[in-house]
């Protein structure tokens, strides 16, 4: 298997493209694709097999794997969170789209999706017309992680030339959406009445 490597404007992009995009996560595919931040692997949240072999891509166990989830809105996210606090509401609704992931209270669907006891989830909405638009056009969320080299200091890959040399028999597309960032999103702790900053990456949270 060799990835289809697809470029797609980062600003107003192709609808052909994008559906086939969409295609491929609908039929179990991986992609890689590019955010507000970092580029990410993705895959549609239901499908399972596809869920798995992310977590093989890397090199973890599903239950021990600490994925987050793309929306394209706050309402898509309802289905996978708890009901939290006007507060939180209101954090969110100022940062976002943006380059944070927000720590929610999960529902009982982020078990059974991730075969784990996990009580939490990461819930990401990029600032990105690449990422928003496949979500819309899939209809439902993903489930996502950031790529970066496996060494002890983490060092992403921001070029997608060289994330498809490094990974093109591994997943089954690569979106050239143009270089991305090298800094991660910012990682805020909503599970409690008192977000915390968890991770300070490149977006800089507006209270």
């Amino acid at each position: 298997m060799t990835a289809k490597y697809l470029e797609i404007h980062p600003e107003n992009p192709e609808y052909k493209k994008i559906s086939q995009v969409v295609n491929c996560l609908e039929k179990g595919g991986i992609i890689a694709y590019p955010t507000d931040s970092v580029y990410n692997f993705g895959c549609s949240i239901n499908n399972k097999r596809a869920i798995e072999k992310l977590a093989k891509l890397k090199g973890l166990k599903l239950k021990k794997a600490n994925f987050s989830i793309v929306c394209c809105d706050l309402k898509s996210i309802d289905e996978y969170t708890q009901s939290f606090s006007r507060s939180v509401f209101k954090l969110l609704n100022k940062n976002l789209p943006g380059a944070f992931t927000f720590i929610l209270n999960a529902s009982n669907k982020i078990p059974k999706l991730f075969e784990t006891n996990k009580k939490e989830i990461g819930i990401r909405i990029p600032d990105n017309t690449i990422a928003l638009d496949i979500i819309r056009e899939l209809g439902i969320p993903i489930v996502t992680t950031s790529i970066h080299h496996e060494d002890e200091i983490v060092e992403y890959i921001t070029d997608p030339e060289l994330i498809f040399q490094k990974f093109e028999h591994q997943v089954d597309m690569i979106i050239d959406g143009g270089i991305g960032n090298n800094e991660a999103s910012t990682v805020v702790d909503c599970t409690s009445n008192d977000p915390e900053i968890i991770r300070q990456g490149i977006g800089e949270l507006v209270y």
